[in-house]
């Protein structure tokens, strides 16, 4: 029979704290991480002259240094001995700088010497137990340097093994009075000073990321979302001319009096054809489509539309232009109504970011396809333009992309914005169309 241990929560988060001052305190007590300069970026250091900023980023270790250098001087004067190249001397005044030192390189080990070494550089020295004042400034400074090297959990465990290293050295104090009370009051307000910002610069460092993660997938859904609308509109376009072929291949045979067996047989297999191409695209294709998406009950605009979309623009304000070349012909479903799109986008970029400025839109029919040119000129007026993302650029170069074309969008010379589209369509294509059409 197998029994189950349940644990306490209590046991849980003890055991997670003792694990975690094994990891913090020991597994890494020895590890060798130099403290690397400053970035130049900071909000004091990139403020300063260029000769004095290649300096400035080595400020943190500076100041170790000098701290340790008056800690040697005080601790001179702190040698129960007359000389001063004694051995009292030299632990008094060199060990507690020595640690405060190692936390350049070996952060948590300098803790430790710093720990293990009180009672000794008490001893050797005269004044108050276990720290005296060099030792005091010391073990605070190797307290916030540590603090500021690792986690706020570390800082704890520091906090805590100092408070009972002095509380147990306290014992032996003897005439001299006990330090161990400024230390943990002194400590407690350094180590909470430096997790604060520990913890508000990790937070302002998780913002920034997840803004940058979150201007990244912004860009990525709304090509997604583009993408999803060109192949339902794609999907819509196909599926309605493959439907086309199906039934015109079950009709053609009544329209032929006595046709031949093989005749027969050539349309049925380009129905069966048809039909199994229908139902392998809308297999496929079908997945982009939400389940609460519902087909539109109006055909898809063309270009036959466009006079309505500037009628509709003219009325926000924005004074338009078309301008029509070229013979006007039938063309491709999917080549209208990305010509559409791309118009109609173009219009908008420039009611949001060119307010009172006027409008062109060029349509040229040429014999290899379809050209499409939208202009418009600087912003005018008190309305400020509104910032964009180059969202609505990304999808017509989808669109384009997708049917092989070409596509430029710039500033144009008088402060203006251009965007030029060319759709190629082959002339048999074209004239395939008609015929469907007619």
């Amino acid at each position: 029979m197998t029994e189950t241990k349940t644990r306490s929560p209590e046991f849980r988060l003890a055991a997670g704290a003792i694990g975690g001052l094994r990891q913090d305190l020991f597994h890494h007590g020895f590890d060798y991480r130099p403290l690397p300069p400053l970035g130049t970026g900071g909000p004091v250091i990139r403020r300063l002259p260029k000769a004095i900023r290649t300096r400035a980023v080595w400020a943190p270790h500076a100041v170790v240094g000098v701290v340790a250098l008056i800690c040697v001087l005080a601790g001179t004067f702190e040698a129960n001995t007359y000389s001063v190249f004694g051995i009292g001397t030299v632990i008094t005044a060199g060990v507690p700088a020595a640690a405060l030192l190692m936390t350049l390189v070996r952060p948590v080990l300098g803790f430790w010497v710093s720990i293990v070494s009180t009672p000794f550089v008490a001893a050797a020295g005269q004044g108050d137990w276990p720290w005296g004042p060099n030792a005091f400034v010391c073990h605070l400074g190797v307290l916030i340097v540590v603090a500021a090297r690792t986690r706020p959990r570390t800082a704890a465990w520091m906090w805590l093994i100092t408070l009972f290293a002095g509380s147990f050295l306290g014992n032996f104090a003897g005439p001299y009075s006990s330090t161990t009370a400024p230390m943990a009051v002194a400590s407690a307000f350094a180590l909470l000073l430096v997790t604060v910002v520990q913890v508000r610069r990790e937070a302002q460092r998780e913002v920034t990321v997840q803004r940058t993660v979150t201007a990244v997938e912004r860009d990525r859904r709304t090509l997604l979302e583009e993408r999803t609308t060109i192949a339902r509109e794609l999907h819509d376009v196909v599926a309605h001319h493959m439907s086309v072929v199906a039934i015109q291949a079950e009709a053609a045979p009544y329209r032929v009096e006595n046709p031949p067996p093989e005749l027969e047989q050539a349309f049925v297999t380009i129905r069966e054809n048809a039909v199994a191409a229908l139902t392998e695209l809308r297999r496929v294709l079908g997945v982009v489509r939400a389940e609460d998406y519902e087909a539109p009950d109006a055909p898809q605009p063309t270009l036959a539309e466009l006079d309505r979309l500037l009628d509709n623009v003219r009325e926000t304000g924005l004074e338009t232009e078309k301008t029509v070349t070229g013979a006007v012909r039938g063309l491709p479903q999917g080549v209208e109504l990305s010509a559409y799109r791309i118009v109609q986008e173009a219009l908008s970029n420039t009611l949001r970011h060119a307010p009172g400025a006027t409008a062109k839109v060029e349509i040229g029919y040429v014999l290899g396809g379809l050209g499409v040119r939208v202009v418009n000129g600087p912003a005018r007026g008190l309305v400020k333009p509104s910032p964009g993302a180059g969202h609505g650029i990304t999808g017509m170069r989808e669109r384009v992309a997708m049917l092989n074309g070409e596509m430029t969008a710039g500033a144009s010379g008088d402060g203006g914005y251009e965007v030029a589209v060319f759709l190629p369509v082959p002339a048999q294509r074209s004239g395939a169309e008609d015929g469907e059409g007619a």
